[in-house]
């Protein structure tokens, strides 16, 4: 398979390395530096692009590559305001786009444990529940991607809660995420139900990039020839 890796930071060569193990070629690799490649000529060349750059570029990244109907694997957080467009563009030109805030397998497998636990505490009003992220200081956007989808999920279980902040909360209809940023943490992730009498807490701590990047790859694996909008949970079969 032919891919094209939109943006080339330390994601990027992680999934560089993943791909090359899997018989997969990059052949086209885009940078800050080299832009100008970002065109059509290069893009005909390509059978799937995965996209890990940042808020502020990938909305733009994703529409390039589905306008030359490229299907795109897309890593990035902090533009889903307008995944909805994407969904569009990609639907108009018969291409397919997974988005995820995080493509690691065992993350996904959180996910679906998260969602669980919510259920069976959403009627027990003597617990209240918080969320804790610690990554790395280069991280730009805080809270994480995948912190949201945790209290997302919290937040459609657990009614009591209205809305999460990114900081202490200071009231009870609140959910608390607290943000950590130190070197050279990957990813960890807390959900936390607290009693007068105990706790609950469930946790997944990623211990290098790999099983993000290989997330990555099978997702772009799942998603060539494909058209439509997929998500982690399609790839995983979950």
């Amino acid at each position: 398979m032919n891919i094209a890796l939109i943006g080339y930071g330390k994601m990027g060569k992680a999934i560089h390395e993943i791909a090359k193990q899997r018989g997969h070629e990059a052949v086209l690799i885009i940078d800050v530096d080299n832009q100008a490649d970002f065109n059509a000529e290069n893009l005909a060349k390509v059978d799937v692009a995965i996209e890990f750059t940042s808020p502020h570029t990938a909305f733009n990244n994703v529409i390039k590559c589905l306008q030359h109907k490229v299907p795109v694997v897309c890593g990035s957080t902090g533009w889903l305001d307008k995944l909805d467009e994407a969904k569009k563009v990609a639907a108009e030109n018969k291409t397919g786009l997974i988005v995820a805030s995080n493509f690691s397998v065992g993350v996904n497998i959180f996910f679906e444990v998260n969602k669980r636990l919510a259920q069976l505490m959403a009627g027990q009003d003597s617990y209240d529940v918080s969320l804790k992220e610690i990554h790395h200081t280069a991280k730009k956007d805080a809270p994480s991607g995948t912190a949201i989808t945790l209290a997302e999920q919290v937040l459609d279980a657990v009614t009591r809660k209205t809305n999460w902040v990114n900081d202490i909360a200071q009231n009870p209809a609140e959910l608390s995420i607290i943000s950590e940023r130190i070197d050279p943490a990957p990813g960890t992730h807390f959900v936390k139900y607290s009693s007068a009498v105990d706790d609950i807490e469930i946790i997944h701590t990623a211990h290098n990039r790999t099983g993000f990047a290989l997330g990555a790859v099978l997702a772009a694996e799942f998603l060539k020839g494909k058209e439509g909008f997929f998500g982690m949970k399609e790839v995983l079969n979950l």
